[in-house]
Formats: C-alpha cells, sequence, structure tokens
C-alpha cells in the first residue's frame, strides 16, 4: 500500500472528499515528520514505532584505500515493529 492507495482507502471508508482524506493523511505524515526531527518518538500502540537514533563520530576506512577516514556524527531514523 503506497500513499495514494491510504487517501483512497480512507476516502471509501468516511464521508470525506478525495481532497480531505488527503490532508488528513497529508497532516498525520507531516507530524510524524516534525516530531522525528524533533528528536522524539512516535509510537502506534500495537502497529510500530518510528525513533531517531544518534551515532557518535568515528574514524572509519575507505575499503578501496584503506586510507583512515573520519565520519561525522549523524542521526538516522529507525522502526522497530509492534508485538502483536
Amino acid at each position: 500500500m503506497n500513499k495514494t492507495d491510504l487517501i483512497t482507502a480512507l476516502k471509501n471508508e468516511t464521508n470525506l472528499t478525495k481532497s480531505e482524506a488527503e490532508s488528513v493523511v497529508n497532516l498525520f505524515f507531516d507530524q510524524m515528520t516534525n516530531t522525528l526531527a524533533s528528536g522524539e518518538r512516535v509510537e502506534i500502540r500495537g502497529l510500530c514505532s518510528f525513533y531517531v537514533k544518534k551515532y557518535k563520530s568515528y574514524t572509519g576506512r575507505n575499503p578501496k584505500t584503506g586510507e583512515q577516514v573520519k565520519i561525522k556524527a549523524k542521526k538516522l531514523p529507525f522502526f522497530n515493529v509492534g508485538k502483536n
């Protein structure tokens, strides 16, 4: 299922127009994005959770040349499946 399928399903299950359903789906994903960007966790009970994991900088190696390379600190989003 992609975003368009989700909008269509919401439209079919409710009395919303396609543009209203699209607004609801966009609002949902925008709020999730903003929450993750601020470093907070998003949890949908029984389904999944999203969080941002922070990594410190470290020294790595270029696999081709073997040269040492400084890797910058970074933040990456992670997804966990719910227990159900």
